[in-house]
């Protein structure tokens, strides 16, 4: 009988993980607000670090572990009805949309730009924003369910990686 019960729960751990700690080696993002920088981290390693924009003051880009819900190309820009695939459209060529303040992944996102001299700034309205380059290279490797951490620290983006177990160096 505890034999059988050991058996269930190792089986149920593997297919409904506890916590929200990443596995080594899973696909996992890092954007560090005080840095300005992104983190593509996988396979246990940090694959890009790329320069981002964040919220013009430090509560718009919310802090936390969220997880990547929503990929869209060409998105709509609905706040100003703005055609997705235009140049007027802020949000650039790609939105990876996660559920930050228990959102549907379409209010904060990590999206391209039609500012490309933003990028490295203070500026959005929550969002992360990438250049378009950037954010459609990243688009073609996160798997809708990645984790995403938001944080603001000055610890490497290394140090940040091992501490959210993201990297197990």
């Amino acid at each position: 009988m505890t034999q059988l019960f050991l058996s269930l729960c190792l089986a149920a751990s593997i297919l409904f993980p506890f916590g929200d700690q990443p596995h080594p080696g899973d696909p996992f993002i890092i954007v560090n607000k005080q840095s300005n920088e992104l983190a593509f981290i996988n396979e246990d390693e940090i694959k890009k670090v790329r320069t981002v924009a964040t919220g013009r003051s430090k509560e718009l880009t919310p802090e936390g572990t969220f997880t990547i819900i929503v990929k869209a190309e060409n998105p709509y820009y609905r706040k100003k009805n703005i055609a997705g695939g235009t140049k007027e459209n802020p949000l650039g060529t790609r939105w990876i949309g996660f559920d930050a303040k228990n959102t549907d992944g379409r209010i904060y996102g990590i999206h391209g730009t039609n500012r490309p001299d933003s990028i490295g700034q203070y500026t959005t309205a929550g969002c992360v924003r990438l250049q378009n380059n950037e954010i459609e290279d990243l688009f073609n490797e996160v798997p809708i369910g990645t984790r995403i951490l938001i944080t603001s620290s000055s610890d490497s983006i290394e140090d940040i990686g091992m501490k959210a177990g993201a990297l197990s160096r």
